[in-house]
């Protein structure tokens, strides 16, 4: 199969609907200037990549086997003291049976979810959201593999921030498809608008939670402990 053909393959599976979890917030503020990626700090970046980190102990476990958690940030209304808005959240539910089921992906279908519902806060139609993804960011725990790569490049997000490399994902036995991010935004480049990727923020906080699922010796991510070759929480989830 030619990369072209995986590439729109690969996009077309973000049309499938996923699960995640609602977070209902005041108004989607639509910028009076454009703000640039350098006029919001590391701090913030790592804030709001740790808030991934939590979307999955709020969704799945503080250890779960796939730890893509995902949230979805509006800061085009940034000032300096201000972190952002939270629109969303999401986090990998494959474990549904579902394969697309990725914690970007989810957590893009939740935004739709969120910013179309008629008794919710935003109330847009279909083109209002379309024009909504240009002004959003999208942190996600790891590098977005091929399939969320080409969702969203084909949402127009204005910003993608990951934590953990695939390069990383890669040394520490995780299967992947071979081809970085990078690749398809580079590859998309008609798609307009662009979509900055921002990598690595707050890799030292992603980095652990994907390195105990192939190795036995790794520590757990705070909140679990060593049961066998696996990691589980010290107390019971709150959903369980």
């Amino acid at each position: 199969m030619t990369f072209t053909t995986s590439f729109l393959l690969a996009s077309l599976l973000c049309f499938i609907n996923s699960h995640a979890w609602i977070v209902p917030q005041e108004t989607l503020v639509l910028p009076r200037q454009e703000a640039t990626s350098n006029e919001i700090p590391s701090h913030v970046r790592s804030f709001w990549m740790k808030r991934a980190l939590q979307a999955l102990d709020e969704l799945v476990s503080p250890c779960p086997y796939e730890a893509f958690g995902a949230v979805i940030v509006n800061h085009t209304t940034y000032l300096p003291d201000d972190i952002g808005d939270l629109i969303c959240i999401g986090a990998n539910a494959i474990s549904t049976g579902n394969p697309t089921l990725h914690g970007e992906m989810a957590a893009i279908n939740n935004c739709t979810a969120v910013l179309s519902d008629p008794d919710g806060h935003y109330k847009l139609s279909p083109a209002e959201i379309q024009k909504a993804w240009h002004q959003l960011t999208l942190y996600t725990t790891a590098e977005p593999c091929p399939m969320c790569s080409a969702a969203i490049r084909w949402a127009g997000f204005k910003e993608c921030v990951y934590g953990t490399s695939a390069a990383t994902l890669a040394a520490n036995s995780w299967s992947l498809i071979d081809i970085s991010s990078e690749e398809v935004f580079e590859r998309s480049s008609n798609l307009k608008p662009s979509t900055r990727l921002i990598s690595n923020i707050a890799s030292n906080e992603t980095d652990p939670y994907f390195q105990w699922q192939n190795d036995p010796h790794a520590e757990c991510p705070g909140g679990c402990a060593r049961k066998e070759d696996s990691c589980s929480p010290i107390h019971a989830h709150r959903g369980t």
